[in-house]
């Protein structure tokens, strides 16, 4: 998108991170709307690949009854996740089907029952209490829950929580920066459930072996902290942290400098220097799952932007098509030129919207023509902005043109372009309106693909 781009304990906070870029929040249209869940719809489609790594294997066949939250798909390998029925129906395909992004993948299709009252029900009413698991247990739960990163990576989290035997984490960072424009559902889930983040906190606290929590929250949101602060128990080892508004501030490594003012080196994970980071939606599907029985089989998504007539936070079931979320919240403006999955600065065009809704969407967003029509082009003029931009100290300029002369592998060898999380900070600070995130993400594919082709 071209126009778009504490309480007990003393952290160690310095200027928050270096470099980043503030655009408009836009914010507004839905921050003070309460969530609201979307009526089931007749049809689900559940992609087997929705999270990275390896696609779940179907254990359900053409049909088959399922009941809302039956597991139909388990983990193919230790980097998988399950796959549970959003809805009580009938499974009526199980074949290739399109993708957000227009490809298509291997799916399972679900009829819903227009007579069943959709009730969630506890297929998992013998799991052990999460106090009384052990860690390959906790972890084993967690894999067949399918709860992936909610922040849009859809990691799955199980592999995240285990931890090397010789590797201790000392600190549970939960991240409510929410620092993409548009979106709220993050904030709104603070608002609206700050019991159970706080649950799930406790929670992954405890099994991790952490000393302390800390949740950041970016100060725009400040009605987030008030109710995670007053629901706060003083037996509690956790720290609401305030933050000043800066992108991408929900970047692992911004949030590890803003917080604990740690570097977290090149090639490094977070929990090479002790620290596990979650996002808050991730952190209330533990809660869910852990004290309800509830896998991750639904999931809160902002509808917002220009082009929408009802901007609204949602609980939407995962499978729901795109269209049918959009046409709840009374359908696209008809001036709507693009809509997009994720926020404005890291999230890619949807190719159809009857494409379904995934774990990993925290967002659908509708521009018209006058946030979508890019800017005329010009050369290069060495002002260094997108240098100052970059929160990872890159250059995003160099990179762009040799990107643009298609030498991939100089931009790894020389230019760590691998270490770039295409945040857009250097798009949106260019005033030659160069598409520099473009040219690098293209480059990152292709590095990506001949190292799968070799």
């Amino acid at each position: 998108m071209s126009n778009f781009f504490s309480l007990g304990r003393l952290f160690s906070i310095g200027n928050g991170f270096s470099h980043g870029v503030h655009p408009p929040h836009h914010k507004e249209q839905t921050e003070d709307l309460p969530i609201q869940r979307v009526p089931f719809v007749k049809r689900y489609v559940m992609p087997l690949g929705q999270h990275i790594g390896v696609p779940a294997e179907s254990i359900v066949k053409v049909g088959d009854k399922v009941q809302r939250g039956e597991l139909i798909a388990k983990p193919k390998g230790f980097i998988s996740t399950a796959l549970h029925s959003p809805v009580t129906g009938l499974i009526s395909d199980i074949g290739m089907h399109r993708y957000v992004d227009g490809s298509f993948q291997m799916a399972i299709e679900i009829e819903a029952d227009p007579y069943a009252t959709q009730q969630f029900t506890n297929h998992n009413p013998g799991l052990t209490a999460v106090q009384d698991m052990d860690t390959k247990q906790f972890i084993d739960a967690v894999q067949m829950s399918g709860i992936v990163g909610m922040g849009g990576a859809a990691f799955p989290s199980h592999v995240k929580y285990s931890i090397p035997d010789e590797q201790e984490i000392t600190d549970l960072l939960v991240n409510g920066a929410e620092c993409e424009p548009y979106l709220t559902n993050d904030h709104r889930l603070m608002v609206e459930r700050p019991e159970a983040v706080l649950r799930g906190c406790e929670i992954l606290r405890q099994k991790l072996g952490a000393k302390r929590v800390a949740i950041g929250v970016e100060k725009n949101k400040p009605e987030s902290i008030r109710q995670l602060k007053k629901h706060l128990q003083e037996d509690m080892l956790i720290d609401i942290v305030p933050l000043e508004v800066k992108y991408p501030q929900g970047a692992e490594k911004m949030l590890i400098k803003s917080i604990y003012n740690k570097e977290l080196p090149a090639g490094k994970l977070p929990r090479d220097i002790g620290i596990a980071v979650n996002n808050v939606g991730t952190i209330v599907a533990l809660s869910d799952f852990f004290d309800h029985g509830m896998p991750l089989i639904e999931r809160i998504v902002t509808l917002a932007g220009p082009g929408v007539h009802e901007p609204a936070n949602l609980i939407v079931p995962i499978g729901t098509p795109i269209r049918d979320v959009l046409e709840f919240a009374g359908g696209l403006k008809e001036e709507t030129r693009e809509v997009i999955s994720g926020g404005p600065m890291m999230g890619s065009p949807i190719a159809d919207l009857d494409a379904p809704i995934l774990k990993g969407t925290s967002g659908i967003l509708a521009f018209t023509e006058r946030e979508t029509s890019r800017p005329s082009e010009y050369p290069c003029i060495r002002c260094a902005r997108c240098l100052d931009a970059c929160p990872y100290f890159l250059n995003p300029s160099r990179l762009a043109l040799l990107g643009k002369a298609r030498l991939f592998e100089d931009m790894q060898e020389k230019y760590n372009v691998m270490d770039c999380v295409e945040c857009g900070a250097c798009t949106y600070a260019c005033p030659s309106n160069i598409p520099i995130v473009q040219h690098i993400r293209t480059a990152k594919d292709n590095l990506r693909n001949r190292k799968t082709e070799h």
